[in-house]
């Protein structure tokens, strides 16, 4: 054994041959990565039985986070918690104490925090900021191994070389003991105050990739932009472990992409690129990265996991029950790498941001849903047969409005023609946003696989009477006329290529009166982006569907 292997990797160099945790090597079990090794290390080694405590003067609160957090410690090339006092993961007090100044008035900020008075003289804050670690010992248990899997380009242009997948590490669900303590008495309804500001700052997420999902509570207060009641079913993730976890990140990942989608239909892919970047943040070039305005936080507490056996394998399937989507605003300023200056957004850009963000909501779940195999709907309500006696796997999601305030993003639909005339609304206040006509961007270039002009997709729909009735989903697994088949074609797609359908049974809500109803009733839509390149016979099998569905199939032309 070579000496370096008695050397924790904690301290070994991020290079080949050492301790490389950042990376997934695809060639080792999942279980057997090197962040395990590393992950596993520094439980073992922190001091479970004594917790750091805070001292007496301090005052102390708990909360709970939904999903995972992580505060990178910009050591090792990795990111990773911060690791504290006796080994435990820590979110430091630095970072308490700026997450809390962002959220005062600026006399909070020099009473609480320090800074420089109407004096000219610098005066040191009242409150001192010590950091937070986990309430208990759980964690130690938990897989601290996490993935950033970046699919943009692979998802919207179906390019698979910009797949990437590398590690971090984060604290899963943690509850967390964070403490203050101040210089002088305060009295309880000054403690209350600070702890009102401090939630503040929680209810905009803490740490590193918030607007992701990561590092959020159950509560958002001001921060809120929209609240989506939603209820999911489908298709769960898997760690690297091969353990079931539902990642709320892919709710991001699905409205940024549907971002861009309609942006590529309105103006140019430079503009549509850093205006998508301007709203969900993203990398800058040479000028660094770019704060988005937007951000996303779900709360699913009643979230059921469950196991698809298929022959010899399982996947893993959820049941959010009636969660909670937020759509937080994260920003007050414009990007100056966006717009040539920076800004603070006025009440006018907010209501405006709320708007295109309920238009976005509206778009996605009309046409699809979120996270893994969302372009496919969910063959365990609406073709059940297809899972009898296990021999195929699952495939898609389902996911519907509940709990308050639903009919604000439902798209109600009396005629199939009530869906063209959302889409035409659509494009026409996306291209309108104020905020993109102050970019003066070009003409839509229609390079994008999934750009949304009207030469570039075509959307086709149906009223189903019930679960039961719906057509296209038997043509994705067989003939749709005669010996025709899209089985297993680059239009339906197979493992390892996107295709260029989406298939979604929407609910059906139709306006009784002043009211909304769900009728119980679906719309069966399908999304199709055509062939503009390819093999001749690729192109022609498209053709020849689009034909069918022009003039054999219940299927209407919407758009």
């Amino acid at each position: 054994m070579a000496d370096s292997d008695y050397i924790p990797l904690m301290f070994q160099a991020q290079i080949e041959g050492r301790s490389q945790i950042h990376r997934l090597d695809p060639g080792v079990a999942g279980h057997q990565q090197q962040a395990y090794d590393w992950a596993q290390q520094w439980q073992d080694g922190c001091d479970a039985k004594n917790m750091p405590k805070f001292s007496p003067n301090c005052q102390t609160k708990d909360y709970n986070f939904t999903w995972r957090m992580v505060t990178n410690s910009g050591q090792d090339g990795v990111i990773r918690p911060v690791i504290g006092e006796r080994g435990w993961a820590y979110y430091p007090g630095s970072s308490m104490k700026g997450a809390f100044a962002r959220c005062c008035t600026l006399e909070q900020k020099l009473l609480y925090c320090g800074g420089v008075g109407d004096d000219g003289e610098i005066h040191p804050g009242i409150l001192r900021f010590h950091g937070g670690y986990p309430k208990n010992d759980d964690w130690l248990d938990d897989s601290l191994v996490d993935l950033i899997h970046p699919q943009e380009g692979w998802q919207l242009n179906g390019n698979a070389a910009s797949r990437r997948t590398v590690i971090q590490l984060s604290l899963y669900q943690p509850k967390l003991t964070f403490g203050i303590s101040s210089l002088k008495p305060l009295s309880e309804d000054e403690w209350q105050q600070i702890w009102q500001i401090w939630e503040k700052a929680l209810g905009k997420g803490i740490g590193s990739r918030v607007s992701a999902g990561y590092g959020q509570i159950k509560t958002h207060g001001a921060t809120n932009l929209l609240i989506v009641g939603l209820q999911g079913t489908g298709l769960a993730s898997k760690r690297i472990d091969g353990v079931a976890e539902f990642r709320p990140n892919g709710f991001k990942a699905a409205l940024r992409g549907h971002t861009k989608r309609l942006l590529c239909g309105v103006t140019d892919d430079n503009t549509a690129e850093k205006f998508t970047n301007q709203l969900w943040g993203g990398v800058g070039g040479r000028n660094g990265a770019i704060a988005g305005l937007l951000g996303v936080a779900f709360s699913a507490p009643n979230l059921e996991l469950a196991m698809h056996r298929s022959g010899q394998y399982e996947m893993p399937i959820y049941d959010t029950g009636e969660a909670v989507l937020n759509i937080l605003l994260l920003n007050q300023k414009l990007s100056d790498q966006v717009f040539g200056r920076s800004r603070q957004l006025s009440e006018t850009d907010r209501k405006n941001l709320k708007i295109l963000a309920t238009q976005i909501v509206k778009f996605s779940m009309l046409m699809g849903g979120f996270g893994k195999s969302w372009r496919r709907i969910d063959h365990s309500i609406f073709f059940p047969d297809y899972l009898q006696a296990n021999q195929n796997p699952a495939i898609g999601c389902h996911w519907k409005f509940c709990g308050r305030n639903w009919d604000r993003y439902v798209v109600p639909v009396d005629r199939l023609a009530d869906i063209t005339a959302f889409l035409n609304g659509l494009q026409t206040k996306v291209a309108g946003f104020p905020l993109l006509q102050e970019l003066q961007g070009g003409n839509p270039q229609n390079t994008l696989q999934e750009a949304w002009c009207e030469d570039n997709v075509q959307v086709w729909g149906r009223i189903a009477e019930d679960k039961n009735d719906s057509l296209a989903v038997r043509w994705f697994h067989g003939n749709y006329q005669g010996q025709k088949s899209i089985k297993r074609s680059p239009l339906t797609g197979s493992m390892g290529q996107i295709g260029r359908i989406w298939h979604r049974m929407y609910p059906r809500y139709q306006k009784q009166g002043e009211e909304l109803k769900e009728t119980g009733a679906f719309v069966e839509l399908m999304t199709i982006f055509p062939n503009r390149l390819g093999r001749p016979e690729d192109i022609q099998k498209t053709a020849d569907f689009l034909k069918f569905l022009e003039y054999s199939a219940d299927f209407t032309h919407l758009w």
